[in-house]
């Protein structure tokens, strides 16, 4: 008796067992409306509308895109860059604000996710922030840079483990870092390790000392978010600022700094989990969007061959210790014994009683 394959008999194909979110991303290239916090939040929702007409869902925008990145501190003494520095502060964008709200309302109303880079001010201090919205306006998740890169440590603070996080979301498990935080290997491996899907790689311009300084150069910087997204198997998505002619105009005021800090510089990009380059890049003086439809389920095919945190490791020879603990200022804590309230109160009862009472 001849046995009937099944497949043969429905004369279909076979179904996978599990579905894999499928969707068009976008990378912005353009410059920020420069030191200016609403108008960036108004640009910002500008090209969020136009992703929405040609169907994405997710879009993501470049490192301290809001308001600017800190160019003055590549360009001169500090005591030059002080004239930028109130100003800056003014317009950076704080957790929590009415601006916020302003980014999270579009993304409701367009039912996009936003991934965007910005300058965050907390108390005194700023911050090179990350934040992911979901379609629903909700703040998925807030990030930021781990270790700020050499004069970037005159302005801002760093992040602590809880920043090297990916998040499980609708669209895929997405994670964020900015700029040279990928060229820190033990940063990318602990975001390897969390099974990361769609990775957000926010860079600001690569118009810096060119010609002088190959490390800052697109080429290099480019093929660092390449080998994240080969070396994870995972979507890579590399939104990229430019530097306007305004800006240009008020940054360098010698020779000297014109030479330094160029026009344009932008190179965003979006890389397959096997490394392939997909959408169409742009000039890199053009504002616009860098385009891809994205499918999860070819995130298989790449870890078959060589998945770093699974079956191509030896943990038994090498392996990452990482401290996910928020690294607090202030810590409360209470000895045996002690009693919150005023003195002669009433003790709390939900706090244990002192030792021999």
């Amino acid at each position: 008796m001849c046995r009937v394959n099944a497949f043969e008999a429905t004369e279909e194909p076979p179904v996978p067992s599990k579905t894999h979110p499928k969707l068009r991303v976008a990378a912005v290239q353009a410059a920020p409306v420069f030191l200016d916090l609403d108008g960036t939040i108004d640009k910002t929702i500008d090209l969020m509308k136009q992703a929405a007409t040609q169907g994405v869902k997710l879009i993501t925008f470049p490192e301290t895109w809001v308001p600017g990145y800190p160019w003055w501190i590549w360009l001169g003494s500090p005591a030059a860059g002080m004239q930028y520095v109130q100003r800056y502060h003014d317009n950076s964008l704080m957790l929590g604000s009415p601006e916020l709200e302003r980014l999270a309302s579009a993304a409701r109303e367009l039912s996009l996710w936003l991934a965007i880079g910005y300058s965050e001010k907390s108390g005194g201090s700023l911050y090179m922030g990350q934040a992911l919205i979901d379609d629903r306006g909700r703040v998925v998740k807030a990030r930021r840079k781990l270790k700020p890169t050499h004069v970037e440590r005159t302005v801002f603070g760093e992040g602590d483990g809880t920043d090297l996080a990916v998040v499980e979301t609708e669209i895929g498990n997405v994670g964020m870092l900015c700029c040279w935080e990928h060229l820190q290997p033990l940063s990318k491996y602990a975001m390897y390790a969390q099974n990361e899907q769609i990775h957000i790689a926010a860079w600001p311009s690569f118009s810096l000392y060119r010609g002088a300084a190959y490390a800052l150069s697109a080429e290099v910087n480019n093929a660092a978010s390449q080998i994240y997204a080969a070396e994870g198997q995972c979507f890579v998505l590399a939104p990229c600022a430019t530097i306007s002619k305004e800006m240009h105009q008020m940054l360098c005021t010698d020779d000297q700094q014109r030479q330094l800090l160029l026009q344009g510089g932008g190179f965003a990009r979006i890389y397959g989990p096997d490394g392939a380059p997909l959408g169409a890049a742009l000039a890199e003086d053009e504002e616009g969007l860098v385009l891809a439809d994205i499918d999860l389920g070819m995130i298989s095919l790449s870890k078959s061959a060589a998945d770093p945190v699974g079956h191509y490791s030896r943990p038994d020879v090498t392996r990452l210790w990482l401290n996910k603990a928020p690294n607090d200022r202030v810590v409360s804590h209470l000895l045996p014994g002690m009693v919150i309230g005023e003195p002669g109160g009433t003790p709390d009862p939900t706090l244990p009683a002192a030792h021999g009472s």
